[in-house]
Protein backbone atom coordinates (compact mmCIF):
# COMPACT_ATOMS: atom_id res chain seq x y z
CA UNK A 1 0.00 0.00 0.00
CA UNK A 2 0.99 3.30 -0.76
CA UNK A 3 2.50 5.11 2.26
CA UNK A 4 0.75 8.23 2.30
CA UNK A 5 -2.36 6.29 1.93
CA UNK A 6 -1.45 3.94 4.77
CA UNK A 7 -0.11 6.49 7.00
CA UNK A 8 -3.43 8.78 6.45
CA UNK A 9 -5.58 5.48 7.47
CA UNK A 10 -3.63 4.61 10.61
CA UNK A 11 -4.32 8.46 11.75
CA UNK A 12 -8.17 8.05 10.61
CA UNK A 13 -8.07 5.41 12.93
CA UNK A 14 -6.36 7.32 15.54
CA UNK A 15 -9.19 9.76 15.01
CA UNK A 16 -12.09 7.25 15.00
CA UNK A 17 -10.29 5.79 18.35
CA UNK A 18 -10.56 9.65 19.97
CA UNK A 19 -14.23 10.05 19.24
CA UNK A 20 -15.65 6.41 20.93
CA UNK A 21 -13.36 6.73 23.92
CA UNK A 22 -15.63 10.73 24.44
CA UNK A 23 -18.91 8.82 23.52
CA UNK A 24 -17.47 5.96 26.15
CA UNK A 25 -16.66 8.47 28.77
CA UNK A 26 -19.78 10.27 28.40
CA UNK A 27 -22.41 8.91 31.05
CA UNK A 28 -25.37 9.30 28.54
CA UNK A 29 -24.28 6.92 25.78
CA UNK A 30 -27.58 8.36 23.81
CA UNK A 31 -26.48 12.06 23.93
CA UNK A 32 -22.55 11.22 23.47
CA UNK A 33 -23.52 9.44 20.28
CA UNK A 34 -26.38 12.27 19.42
CA UNK A 35 -23.49 15.15 19.84
CA UNK A 36 -20.80 13.16 17.06
CA UNK A 37 -23.26 12.60 14.45
CA UNK A 38 -25.00 16.11 14.76
CA UNK A 39 -21.23 17.33 15.22
CA UNK A 40 -20.81 16.42 11.68
CA UNK A 41 -22.91 19.04 10.35
CA UNK A 42 -20.97 22.20 10.50
CA UNK A 43 -18.08 20.11 8.68
CA UNK A 44 -19.87 18.81 6.15
CA UNK A 45 -21.63 22.30 5.21
CA UNK A 46 -17.66 24.01 5.57
CA UNK A 47 -16.55 21.41 3.03
CA UNK A 48 -19.52 21.48 0.06
CA UNK A 49 -18.55 24.80 -1.03
CA UNK A 50 -14.90 23.49 -2.00
CA UNK A 51 -15.95 19.94 -3.76
CA UNK A 52 -18.17 19.44 -6.66
CA UNK A 53 -21.78 17.95 -6.14
CA UNK A 54 -21.35 13.78 -6.44
CA UNK A 55 -21.89 12.44 -9.95
CA UNK A 56 -25.88 11.53 -10.42
CA UNK A 57 -23.99 7.85 -10.68
CA UNK A 58 -23.43 7.95 -7.06
CA UNK A 59 -26.80 9.07 -5.29
CA UNK A 60 -28.28 5.14 -5.25
CA UNK A 61 -25.04 4.31 -3.77
CA UNK A 62 -25.36 7.42 -0.91
CA UNK A 63 -28.56 6.58 -0.50
CA UNK A 64 -27.72 3.04 0.26
CA UNK A 65 -25.18 4.30 2.45
CA UNK A 66 -27.50 6.90 4.47
CA UNK A 67 -29.56 3.75 5.49
CA UNK A 68 -26.50 1.90 6.26
CA UNK A 69 -25.10 4.50 8.45
CA UNK A 70 -28.27 5.23 9.93
CA UNK A 71 -28.70 1.76 11.26
CA UNK A 72 -25.52 1.03 12.46
CA UNK A 73 -26.08 4.15 14.77
CA UNK A 74 -29.20 2.96 16.19
CA UNK A 75 -28.48 -0.29 16.66
CA UNK A 76 -24.95 0.37 18.60
CA UNK A 77 -26.60 3.33 20.33
CA UNK A 78 -29.41 1.37 21.59
CA UNK A 79 -27.46 -1.63 21.79
CA UNK A 80 -25.76 0.38 24.77
CA UNK A 81 -28.18 -1.03 27.29
CA UNK A 82 -26.70 -4.30 26.92
CA UNK A 83 -23.60 -4.43 28.41
CA UNK A 84 -22.54 -7.74 26.69
CA UNK A 85 -22.59 -5.58 23.31
CA UNK A 86 -19.33 -3.71 24.40
CA UNK A 87 -17.47 -6.95 25.64
CA UNK A 88 -17.76 -8.40 22.47
CA UNK A 89 -17.45 -5.63 19.73
CA UNK A 90 -14.20 -6.39 19.02
CA UNK A 91 -16.28 -9.17 17.34
CA UNK A 92 -18.04 -6.65 15.23
CA UNK A 93 -14.19 -4.64 13.63
CA UNK A 94 -12.85 -7.61 13.47
CA UNK A 95 -15.50 -9.54 11.12
CA UNK A 96 -15.90 -6.51 9.08
CA UNK A 97 -12.59 -7.00 6.97
CA UNK A 98 -13.01 -10.40 6.74
CA UNK A 99 -16.55 -9.99 5.33
CA UNK A 100 -15.53 -7.32 3.13
CA UNK A 101 -12.92 -9.36 1.61
CA UNK A 102 -15.35 -12.39 0.84
CA UNK A 103 -17.54 -9.99 -0.39
CA UNK A 104 -15.07 -8.24 -3.08
CA UNK A 105 -13.71 -11.72 -3.98
CA UNK A 106 -16.70 -13.56 -4.18
CA UNK A 107 -19.06 -10.83 -5.95
CA UNK A 108 -17.14 -8.03 -7.37
CA UNK A 109 -14.07 -9.24 -8.61
CA UNK A 110 -11.59 -7.81 -6.90
CA UNK A 111 -8.48 -9.98 -7.17
CA UNK A 112 -6.36 -9.47 -4.05
CA UNK A 113 -2.84 -10.95 -3.66
CA UNK A 114 -1.90 -13.73 -1.03
CA UNK A 115 -0.30 -11.70 0.90
CA UNK A 116 -2.78 -9.05 1.67
CA UNK A 117 -5.12 -11.70 2.25
CA UNK A 118 -2.75 -13.08 5.40
CA UNK A 119 -2.43 -9.59 6.41
CA UNK A 120 -6.56 -8.83 6.60
CA UNK A 121 -7.06 -12.21 8.24
CA UNK A 122 -4.17 -11.50 11.04
CA UNK A 123 -5.52 -7.89 11.44
CA UNK A 124 -9.31 -9.21 11.82
CA UNK A 125 -8.57 -12.31 13.74
CA UNK A 126 -6.02 -9.89 16.14
CA UNK A 127 -8.59 -7.83 16.48
CA UNK A 128 -11.46 -10.20 17.45
CA UNK A 129 -9.09 -11.59 20.25
CA UNK A 130 -9.31 -8.47 21.93
CA UNK A 131 -12.85 -10.25 23.47
CA UNK A 132 -11.21 -12.71 25.45
CA UNK A 133 -8.96 -9.62 27.41
CA UNK A 134 -12.45 -8.71 28.63
CA UNK A 135 -13.25 -10.79 31.49
CA UNK A 136 -16.34 -11.92 29.86
CA UNK A 137 -19.10 -13.90 29.52
CA UNK A 138 -19.96 -12.05 25.87
CA UNK A 139 -19.13 -15.08 24.02
CA UNK A 140 -21.43 -17.47 25.54
CA UNK A 141 -24.59 -14.95 25.35
CA UNK A 142 -25.69 -15.87 22.26
CA UNK A 143 -27.73 -12.38 21.41
CA UNK A 144 -24.61 -10.38 22.29
CA UNK A 145 -22.82 -12.25 19.61
CA UNK A 146 -25.78 -12.50 17.32
CA UNK A 147 -25.63 -8.64 17.89
CA UNK A 148 -21.58 -7.88 17.36
CA UNK A 149 -21.79 -10.14 13.79
CA UNK A 150 -25.12 -7.83 13.31
CA UNK A 151 -22.98 -4.64 13.78
CA UNK A 152 -19.57 -6.27 11.81
CA UNK A 153 -22.55 -6.79 8.78
CA UNK A 154 -23.74 -3.16 9.31
CA UNK A 155 -19.64 -1.60 8.88
CA UNK A 156 -18.43 -4.15 6.07
CA UNK A 157 -21.89 -3.21 4.01
CA UNK A 158 -21.49 0.32 4.53
CA UNK A 159 -17.63 0.40 3.81
CA UNK A 160 -18.38 -1.53 0.40
CA UNK A 161 -21.25 0.92 -0.30
CA UNK A 162 -19.08 4.05 0.22
CA UNK A 163 -16.13 3.16 -1.38
CA UNK A 164 -17.86 1.93 -4.48
CA UNK A 165 -20.30 5.19 -4.48
CA UNK A 166 -16.99 7.70 -3.58
CA UNK A 167 -15.61 6.39 -6.92
CA UNK A 168 -18.73 6.61 -9.00
CA UNK A 169 -19.11 10.12 -7.22
CA UNK A 170 -16.00 11.48 -8.46
CA UNK A 171 -15.33 13.37 -4.93
CA UNK A 172 -15.05 11.52 -1.93
CA UNK A 173 -15.69 14.63 0.61
CA UNK A 174 -17.88 15.70 -1.56
CA UNK A 175 -19.91 12.51 -1.52
CA UNK A 176 -19.19 11.90 2.22
CA UNK A 177 -20.00 15.51 3.09
CA UNK A 178 -23.42 15.14 1.54
CA UNK A 179 -23.59 11.58 3.11
CA UNK A 180 -23.05 12.64 6.55
CA UNK A 181 -25.97 15.50 6.46
CA UNK A 182 -28.78 13.67 5.33
CA UNK A 183 -27.96 11.09 7.72
CA UNK A 184 -27.71 13.77 10.67
CA UNK A 185 -31.31 15.12 10.08
CA UNK A 186 -32.72 11.48 9.72
CA UNK A 187 -30.54 10.59 13.16
CA UNK A 188 -31.93 13.93 14.46
CA UNK A 189 -35.87 13.12 13.33
CA UNK A 190 -35.40 9.63 15.24
CA UNK A 191 -33.85 10.93 18.22
CA UNK A 192 -36.20 13.74 18.41
CA UNK A 193 -39.18 11.06 18.52
CA UNK A 194 -37.57 7.95 20.60
CA UNK A 195 -35.41 10.68 23.03
CA UNK A 196 -37.36 13.55 23.58
CA UNK A 197 -35.17 15.99 25.59
CA UNK A 198 -31.56 14.56 24.01
CA UNK A 199 -31.71 17.52 21.38
CA UNK A 200 -32.29 20.18 23.75
CA UNK A 201 -29.37 19.27 26.29
CA UNK A 202 -26.60 19.25 23.15
CA UNK A 203 -25.94 23.49 23.29
CA UNK A 204 -24.91 22.33 27.08
CA UNK A 205 -23.90 19.15 27.66
CA UNK A 206 -22.85 17.86 24.27
CA UNK A 207 -21.10 21.19 22.75
CA UNK A 208 -17.39 19.38 23.45
CA UNK A 209 -18.21 16.15 22.17
CA UNK A 210 -19.85 17.48 19.09
CA UNK A 211 -17.54 19.72 18.36
CA UNK A 212 -14.50 17.61 19.36
CA UNK A 213 -16.05 14.37 18.65
CA UNK A 214 -17.93 15.42 15.42
CA UNK A 215 -14.67 16.90 14.26
CA UNK A 216 -12.57 13.79 14.67
CA UNK A 217 -15.32 11.32 13.32
CA UNK A 218 -16.36 13.95 10.14
CA UNK A 219 -12.44 14.03 9.05
CA UNK A 220 -11.65 10.64 10.06
CA UNK A 221 -13.98 8.73 7.97
CA UNK A 222 -13.78 11.83 5.18
CA UNK A 223 -10.42 10.24 5.12
CA UNK A 224 -11.43 6.68 4.60
CA UNK A 225 -13.73 7.40 2.10
CA UNK A 226 -11.06 9.03 -0.09
CA UNK A 227 -8.72 6.18 0.64
CA UNK A 228 -11.57 3.65 -0.43
CA UNK A 229 -10.89 5.60 -3.87
CA UNK A 230 -7.47 5.34 -3.75
CA UNK A 231 -6.57 1.51 -2.87
CA UNK A 232 -8.96 -1.62 -2.42
CA UNK A 233 -11.61 -1.45 0.02
CA UNK A 234 -10.95 -4.54 1.94
CA UNK A 235 -7.25 -3.00 2.41
CA UNK A 236 -8.11 -0.15 3.83
CA UNK A 237 -11.23 -1.10 5.78
CA UNK A 238 -8.70 -3.80 7.38
CA UNK A 239 -6.24 -0.82 8.33
CA UNK A 240 -8.89 1.44 9.98
CA UNK A 241 -10.37 -1.53 12.16
CA UNK A 242 -6.94 -1.09 13.92
CA UNK A 243 -8.69 1.71 15.33
CA UNK A 244 -9.61 -0.38 18.37
CA UNK A 245 -5.92 -0.74 19.46
CA UNK A 246 -5.74 3.09 19.06
CA UNK A 247 -8.60 2.79 21.62
CA UNK A 248 -6.81 0.14 23.70
CA UNK A 249 -3.91 2.78 23.92
CA UNK A 250 -6.00 5.37 24.69
CA UNK A 251 -7.39 3.13 27.70
CA UNK A 252 -4.14 2.36 28.81
CA UNK A 253 -2.44 5.62 28.94
CA UNK A 254 -5.29 7.74 29.56
CA UNK A 255 -7.80 5.82 32.06
CA UNK A 256 -5.65 3.96 33.78
CA UNK A 257 -7.21 0.79 32.76
CA UNK A 258 -4.76 -2.60 33.31
CA UNK A 259 -2.40 -3.98 30.81
CA UNK A 260 -1.73 -7.61 30.60
CA UNK A 261 0.00 -9.98 28.65
CA UNK A 262 -3.51 -10.86 26.97
CA UNK A 263 -3.96 -7.33 25.46
CA UNK A 264 0.06 -7.68 24.57
CA UNK A 265 -0.47 -10.60 22.29
CA UNK A 266 -3.83 -8.99 20.66
CA UNK A 267 -1.91 -5.66 19.46
CA UNK A 268 1.46 -7.38 18.55
CA UNK A 269 -0.85 -9.71 16.22
CA UNK A 270 -2.88 -7.20 15.16
CA UNK A 271 0.54 -4.70 14.20
CA UNK A 272 2.35 -7.79 12.66
CA UNK A 273 -1.01 -7.67 10.15
CA UNK A 274 -0.45 -3.92 9.51
CA UNK A 275 3.02 -4.60 9.03
CA UNK A 276 2.46 -7.11 6.61
CA UNK A 277 -0.24 -4.82 4.96
CA UNK A 278 2.09 -1.48 4.17
CA UNK A 279 4.23 -4.24 2.26
CA UNK A 280 1.75 -5.05 0.06
CA UNK A 281 2.32 -3.73 -3.21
Amino acid sequence: MDLTIFLAVLFAAALHATWNALVKGNSDKILGMTAVVLGHVPFALLAMPFVPLPAMASWPYLAAGVALHLGYQLFLMFSYRIGDLTQVYPIARGSAPLIVAGVSIAFLGVQLSSSSLVAIAIIGCGIMSLVFVRNSDGLANPRAAAMALATGCFIASYSLCDGLGARQAGTAVGYYAWLTLFNAVLFALIIRVTKPGTLSQLPSSGRMIALIGGGASFLAYAIVTWAFTMAPIALVTALRETSIVFALIIGVVFLKEPLNLAKVASTMATLLGVTILKGVR
